[in-house]
């Protein structure tokens, strides 16, 4: 797996913290301002939103960009040990919308960004709150129900048993890097921590590096208990996208029956796993610019 160089991150045009949820969470934007708003949710949980970037800049020429760090991670993260669940995190992203005049928000959702929008939009559609959104795009979205997520950890297993992957493991723990040079180190195990995700795990390189808060990660997956997303995709109604990788680990099953719910067009990407903004980027890019030039009159509804 050779290394690859990877592209600089640029100072967001603007940022801060928001005050109305109940620990500040950090925003921050790109794009032109006045240009259409796009609200991009990173996926984890426990993530943030940096390992999205500078990909998704892509889109930062004709609309604004605004990424935020999910309550438990990155610029968010705290030393509360309050447990994080999906319902803290619906809330959160409620109050961000509302202090950031995003509403009716266009939102584009990233795996677990994905299903945290679909639960958003979800909550506010039972609550009866004007809050659903303008247009959603979901880019391989997590696991919609619990059997589609045990069959994502099978397959996630499976692949990092690859006897290659084996190898280059075993090859950085007696390589000596650990004491000699630690941030090589932490680069190299990065990239083979996050190589099952890739068609092509060589390509690893690519993607900025991040940490998961793991207790925020477990705890919002706990508080989901035996979840069906996809049941209740029908009572949406907003114009929607779905975009999956044909060799992303979540299963391709998820996302189409998230899309049949949804009324909403499917995009498989070939030779492209869990990262299309890496290995797809003009692809991603081009449905994603196609859905919303094509939907831009909803906002305005």
């Amino acid at each position: 797996m050779m290394a690859g160089v990877r592209e600089p991150i640029p100072a967001p045009r603007r940022s801060g913290f928001t005050s109305s949820t109940s620990a500040p969470l950090y925003w921050c934007a790109y794009g032109p301002v006045g240009a259409p708003r796009l609200l991009v949710l990173h996926g984890g949980p426990g993530a943030d939103h940096e390992y999205l970037l500078p990909q998704f800049l892509d889109l930062a020429d004709e609309y604004e960009l605004i990424f935020y760090d999910q309550r438990g991670g990155g610029r968010s993260k705290s030393d509360d040990r309050t447990p994080v669940t999906w319902q803290l995190l619906v809330r959160d992203l409620a109050l961000l919308i509302n202090e950031l005049a995003l509403s009716p928000a266009s939102v584009v959702g990233y795996s677990w960004g994905g299903m945290l929008a679909l639960l958003h939009a979800l909550e506010a559609r039972q609550e009866r709150i004007n809050a659903q959104p303008a247009r959603l795009a979901l880019v391989d979205p997590a696991p919609l129900t619990s059997r589609y997520r045990k069959e994502f950890d099978t397959e996630f297993a499976r692949r990092q048993q690859a006897p290659e992957l084996c190898r280059l493991r075993d090859e950085l723990a007696s390589s000596g890097l650990r004491s000699s040079d630690p941030a090589r180190y932490r680069q190299r195990a990065f990239e083979l921590s996050v190589a099952p995700y890739f068609a092509e795990p060589s390509r690893a390189t690519e993607l900025t590096p991040f940490r998961v808060t793991g207790r925020v990660q477990q705890s919002v997956w706990e508080s989901l208990g035996d979840f069906n997303v996809i049941r209740d995709l029908g009572t949406l109604r907003c114009p929607s996208l779905v975009v999956h990788g044909r060799e992303d680990p979540i299963p391709l099953a998820s996302s189409q029956a998230a899309a049949e719910a949804l009324r909403a067009e499917l995009v498989p990407l070939d030779a492209c796993g869990h990262v299309p903004y890496v290995e797809a980027r003009s692809e991603l890019f081009a449905a994603l610019r196609s859905f919303l030039r094509r939907t831009s009159d909803s906002d305005t509804e």
